[in-house]
């Protein structure tokens, strides 16, 4: 590390409490958001559902989900992740085990728990963010984020192997039971090792406080929100909400579809799927971590932190670009996967490039950034998958599908190489 520390002392930090169960809670959100991908299978068989009403009840959590990104930044900037964050999963786990009850009261019940749904989950990253810029210093913020954004598959490859079990043994409806339960457990250890500021925390040390606060020491938690419009301003903002817009395309592309095109397109067994479909999910967690490790000691190493940013991000999505230029040509099952898998290796990189830079440029104004990008991130799940089936319709290509998602990258990375920014704008 990069000073004397509670961890020299003998002591866990309590920031890395923090990080971690910032970490869980994310793991959390995307377990409940999986479940109804696998329950409404049966749920559909039980209620006589048509597709388009499943679409409907897929889809309704989007809405909520877009609602709440940029205010939950602003309450969490405002009054503090603890509670924005601590709120956002009791309400969302609430409305998980609500989920059996809404669907035997009809449809709109349904839609409407879905949306509440959304609603709790969408505070989930903004606030993080907000906490981060306050808990996490500028030399541990890549991993912290690396960290974070890996539970994101590991989460949704748990919920894909532990919901079907859980239904099997049990029924649909234990399965939202059981993940919804989790949440709750979840916010008593959060209560417990949480709080607003650092220098709230009962178990916080000076030692461990003089490295979150580095060598700027002023007092700043409490600054004001960064104004919305200052923000849509700023050219830096806009590289980061360009940035997670493209790489959220490419991510709900092959999460949508690659199930399909390993099952359609590569000619493998429908049993087989989830599990070729669990191994780049695997590699994308430890590349996260790898990725937000190694631009963590590259700025220690004294770079400078937009290079690091601008070539973790080069490494990020032009590696991603460059594999999904290729991968809809291969035939071979191993290969493709493999490269799937290749491609998530290099996008680990993106842990310590856009991903982390919303902390750089406003350590206090992180969630509202965050809430901005994450809204603008959200879109690619209604209109990517859509257009990418209508062009699978059209052409009967997955090659053009994968590569109209590589196109987007590259957007994204020369968007990024030449706005963004690691100098802090705003505090």
């Amino acid at each position: 590390m990069e000073t004397v520390s509670s961890a020299a002392a003998g002591r866990w930090p309590a920031r890395y409490t923090v990080v971690l169960l910032a970490a869980i809670a994310v793991f959390i959100c995307y377990m409940d958001r999986v479940i109804i991908s696998v329950a409404i299978i049966p749920m559909a068989a039980d209620f006589d559902w048509s597709p388009e009403q499943q679409g409907r009840v897929l889809s309704s959590f989007f809405v909520g989900y877009l609602l709440t990104q940029v205010a939950g930044g602003w309450l969490a900037e405002r009054y503090g992740g603890k509670i924005v964050l601590g709120f956002g999963v009791v309400f969302w786990s609430l409305f998980t085990l609500l989920t059996p009850v809404a669907a035997a009261g009809g449809m709109t019940a349904l839609l409407v728990t879905r949306v509440l749904m959304g609603v709790g989950e969408g505070v989930t990253f903004p606030s993080i963010y907000a906490m981060f810029g306050r808990w996490i210093p500028l030399a541990e913020r890549s991993r912290a984020i690396g960290l974070l954004f890996s539970l994101i598959p590991l989460g949704s490859v748990f919920a894909l192997l532990a919901t079907p079990w859980i239904v099997a043994r049990f029924g649909w409806e234990v399965a939202f039971y059981a993940f919804g339960l989790v949440g709750f457990v979840w916010w008593i250890f959060w209560q417990r090792n949480a709080a607003r500021v650092p220098e709230e925390h009962p178990r916080m040390t000076p030692e461990e406080l003089a490295v979150i606060r580095g060598p700027e020491a002023d007092e700043i938690s409490e600054a004001r929100p960064v104004e919305i419009l200052v923000l849509l301003r700023t050219p830096a903002v806009w590289a980061i909400i360009v940035c997670h817009f493209c790489a959220n395309w490419g991510g709900y592309v092959l999460l949508a579809w690659l199930p399909t095109y390993i099952n359609k397109g590569l000619g493998v067994d429908f049993a087989s799927v989830g599990i070729f479909t669990m191994i780049p999910s695997v590699f994308a967690f430890l590349a996260l971590n790898a990725g937000g490790w190694t631009a963590d000691r590259m700025i220690r190493a004294g770079m400078e932190v937009s290079r690091v940013r601008k070539i973790m991000q080069t490494v990020g999505f032009g590696g991603l670009a460059l594999v999904l230029a290729t991968v809809g040509y291969v035939q071979s099952v191993p290969l493709a996967i493999a490269m799937m898998s290749l491609g998530n290796i290099f996008g680990g990189a993106m842990a310590g490039g856009f991903g982390v830079n919303h902390l750089d440029i406003a350590p206090r104004g992180a969630g509202v950034i965050m809430g901005l990008s994450n809204t603008a991130a959200t879109i690619p799940g209604i209109i990517g998958v859509y257009v990418s089936g209508l062009i699978l319709e059209a052409t009967g290509s997955w090659a053009v599908v994968f590569q109209t998602a590589a196109g987007v990258y590259v957007f994204g990375l020369v968007f990024y190489l030449i706005f963004a920014s690691s100098r802090k704008l705003f505090d």
